[in-house]
């Protein structure tokens, strides 16, 4: 069996140890073949890579097309033209922490903010958690720029600043950075000959060789790392592992892949499967009675990379019966109470108190209006107590639960929590003082509250403030056209009609 072979079914070896052992000749005992029936056979050879020239094709095909396709990315441009190893791996780091779960439309303003704000390791190592949250509001997963930020401080503290070289190190020494990181900064940065898996690259190999089988099991995994390992260029492996990403992204995406425009279709099995479906489909069409062999079948035998006897192929779906997905797990529901709390500010305009969130956690250090989880089943008048207490504690002054005003629910989907914020104003006269040993809190002008560390779901809860501020006005302006209509009712001219010049010009009878 072939190295790559073994290594796919690493997993599956691992939950047999001692389940018998190898007779002397080579071939299992009699024992250990009754203790292993039923498990799964190895992988066919239709799932792997095997032929070298078949390898070396791919490799050429794939990096001929990123050299001529490729996206012009801020983070590849500054890759390609810093000299300097270390400040090149932060630049590409801080792109492959930000892209995680985020789209590259997403990313690119904040990787330009980021990188004009600390374009090194050092500068960022010297940066408050503060400042970090703030430009990293909005971007979601907000754990991952303090990571960032904690693992720079280490590269400068403890390794003198220089990037750990290879990706075993990189992984090894650097808090937050996963396999998928180390790999990509070592074979982009360092030129390290090591594969990445991402969601894209998983993909485009799950189609390539027609895996099915569950991408989160341990056996799947281990394969494709192997997979990847095997086929990045040894010459290229920064650009290699690009492409074979940015195919992913570009062409052989989730739901509409463009096959015909891809540059590997030659090597990829459920494409073959499609045609080979499409040309058969056409022969039964014109009556031909030659049937189309349909290769792409490992046959019988239980194989661990096929898709499940359950969940066969769908001809409908063509090459997106690959990779299949596992259920999604539903988020949990949860309700918070929130208050917009304002006051007029030293200008008139309004002045928001806004409070920071714990260190851990959701949204951990993040600033918020002033909030509390509900409990299930609560009426309104309930969440206006619990709210009220809330911020009396806050406020050290009574808080009626009449001046609570309703604004509405603002829903907000994180990636396991679907967050429902029950939202009320309270507006307060004078001045209110801030009691010192609650968690830390400010008042803030709306222009400082944009900047701030906020989430987006606090965005969302400050505009169905201003939605509701906007009614409120609009309301107020009606009456009072109401008023002046009714004023000029009284007249012999009405409100608002212009006189003509005639009647303007006639003399008034006298009183």
């Amino acid at each position: 069996m072939s190295r790559l072979r073994a290594a796919a079914v690493r997993g599956l070896r691992r939950q047999r140890r001692g389940s018998g052992s190898a007779a002397p000749n080579g071939r299992s005992s009699s024992k250990g073949a009754s203790l292993r029936e039923g498990a799964p056979a190895r992988p066919h050879a239709l799932h792997l890579f095997g032929d070298p020239v078949e390898i070396d094709a791919l490799r050429g095909r794939l990096l001929a097309w990123y050299d001529k396709s490729r996206r012009d990315l801020p983070w590849r441009t500054l890759a390609a033209a810093e000299l300097d190893a270390d400040r090149r791996a932060y630049a590409v780091w801080v792109s492959e922490i930000m892209l995680q779960q985020t789209q590259v439309a997403t990313v690119i303003d904040y990787y330009n903010r980021w990188m004009q704000k600390w374009p090194t390791l050092q500068a960022l190592a010297a940066a408050s958690l503060e400042e970090v949250n703030e430009l990293w509001a909005g971007l979601g997963y907000y754990s991952r720029g303090k990571r960032l930020q904690e693992a720079a401080r280490k590269v400068v503290s403890e390794l003198a600043g220089r990037m750990p070289r290879t990706a075993e190190d990189l992984q090894r020494l650097l808090p937050g950075v996963g396999r998928y990181t180390a790999g990509a900064i070592a074979s982009i940065s360092f030129g390290q000959a090591t594969g990445v898996v991402d969601g894209n690259v998983i993909r485009v190999l799950c189609r390539l060789r027609c895996i099915g089988a569950d991408t989160s099991s341990l056996a799947v995994i281990d394969c494709l790392w192997d997979m990847a390992n095997t086929l990045v260029d040894r010459s290229r492996p920064g650009d290699f592992n690009q492409a074979l990403m940015e195919l992913g992204a570009t062409v052989c995406t989730p739901k509409s892949p463009l096959c015909r425009e891809c540059p590997v279709k030659e090597h990829c099995h459920a494409w073959r499967r499609v045609e080979k479906e499409l040309a058969s489909a056409s022969q039964k069409l014109f009556g031909k009675t030659t049937l189309v062999p349909d290769v792409e079948d490992c046959g019988p035998g239980g194989c661990p990379l096929c898709l499940p006897a359950a969940e066969p192929w769908d001809s409908s779906l063509g090459v997106t019966n690959f990779p299949r997905k596992a259920a999604k797990k539903q988020p949990r529901v949860e309700w918070t109470a929130t208050c917009v709390l304002e006051r007029r500010g030293r200008l008139g305009a309004p002045e928001y108190l806004i409070v920071q969130r714990p260190s851990s956690g959701l949204l951990a250090g993040l600033w918020e209006f002033p909030s509390l989880p509900l409990a299930p089943g609560l009426q309104e008048e309930q969440q206006k107590e619990v709210l009220a207490d809330h911020l009396r504690a806050w406020t050290r002054q009574p808080v009626q639960t009449q001046s609570l005003c309703f604004i509405g629910e603002v829903v907000h989907i994180f990636s396991h929590i679907h967050q429902t914020y029950v939202v009320y104003s309270l507006c307060l006269d004078g001045d209110v003082a801030l009691d010192a040993a609650s968690s830390p809190s400010r008042w803030v002008t709306e222009e400082e509250f944009r900047a701030s560390a906020v989430s987006t779901a606090m965005k969302k809860v400050l505009k169905a403030r201003e939605t509701q501020r906007g009614v409120q006005s609009g309301r107020a302006k009606g009456s009072k056209r109401k008023r002046e209509s009714k004023l000029g009712a009284a007249g012999s001219t009405p409100t608002g009609m212009q006189l003509s010049l005639r009647a303007f010009l006639r003399a008034q009878p006298p009183p």
